[in-house]
């Protein structure tokens, strides 16, 4: 089930603007402020948590056309699960991430509907494992104004989620006892110039 992340990815994070509220405009994201967390099954009996640092990524807000976009890129090397011997497993193990021979994710949009205000599903590719495969991203709370620390800077924030099988990327050690089916989670802030400050 490919529900939608980053997020992810991460995505249409685009909303209204305080000016010319529907018209383009790109947002560099923010790596401080943007967070990829996913959770898997550990053998039918609990869930485990962990995170993956977002390193960079745009977006490209368009209400009106049909250019907007979303594209992203995250660490595999940066997995946090909160504990050290399990993260050197996931880094190094084969059919897990494999950072030495797989040093990047990415997630490049190929469509963005908005949904009213404050949602958008967001289609793309996910880069993961040297493997590339479609992902959809369903994206809510989007909210967007001038940043209340930095005047000179106009914020869009937004959550996004998705569901993947990691098995479609190649990444099958320990299935089934270790989960196939991952829940990504991404929450994200991504920044443009204010026009206004």
């Amino acid at each position: 089930m490919n529900k939608i992340f980053i997020g992810l990815a991460t995505s249409g994070l685009l909303a209204a603007t305080a000016l010319s509220a529907n018209a383009a405009a790109t947002y560099t994201i923010d790596p401080s402020h943007t967070y990829g967390n996913f959770e898997i099954g550990h053998m039918g009996l609990s869930t485990m948590h962990g995170r993956i640092d977002v390193t960079g990524g745009e977006i490209v807000m368009d209400r009106d056309g049909d250019t907007s976009r979303v594209e992203v890129t995250l660490d595999p090397a940066s997995v946090d699960t909160g504990h050290d011997k399990r993260d050197e497993h996931l880094r190094e193990t084969e059919g897990f991430f494999e950072v030495e021979k797989y040093p990047e994710m990415r997630f490049k949009s190929t469509s963005v509907t908005f949904d009213g205000d404050d949602e958008a599903t967001v289609e793309g590719e996910l880069t993961m494992h040297g493997t590339t495969k479609p992902v959809t991203l369903d994206v809510d709370d989007i909210v967007c104004k001038t940043n209340p620390m930095d005047e000179k800077k106009y914020t869009c924030g937004f959550s996004a989620e998705t569901e993947i099988k990691r098995s479609d990327f190649g990444m099958d050690a320990f299935i089934p006892l270790v989960a196939d089916e991952v829940e990504i989670q991404i929450e994200a802030e991504a920044n443009r110039p204010n026009d206004q400050g």
